[in-house]
């Protein structure tokens, strides 16, 4: 399933299904993979809805042991070629506007 077209409501409940599967794949009711995380009955069911924290989620996910899917979520990315060069050699910190806008004073109408 591609998560393009879905709404954030829509991917987060998808995940959450997910790691029910895992959770049910694993033979784990929802208390003993809360104890095995250590997190609460309420987190594993809230992630379960997709209405987890990102902390919990992740205890669930160590717990189901599954980490090595977040390789695949959120690939490690590296800063290209060519914006090294144009950084001479720093890790950029900061992203620039991409609106540019000098004829505009703070006092002046935006209208």
């Amino acid at each position: 399933m591609g998560f393009e077209q879905l709404t954030p409501h829509a991917i987060a409940n998808e995940l959450g299904d997910r790691i029910k599967t895992a959770r049910l794949n694993a033979n784990l009711t929802q208390k003993a993979l809360a104890k095995k995380a250590g997190v609460s009955l309420k987190a594993v069911t809230n992630g379960e809805k997709g209405k987890s924290t990102l902390e919990s989620m992740i205890a669930i996910l160590i717990a189901l042991e599954i980490t090595e899917q977040l390789n695949f979520f959120i690939p490690k990315q590296e800063i290209s070629p060519l914006q090294l060069i144009e950084l001479k050699g720093n890790e950029r910190k900061r992203a620039s506007s991409s609106i540019k806008n000098t004829t505009q004073s703070k006092d002046t109408p935006k209208w």
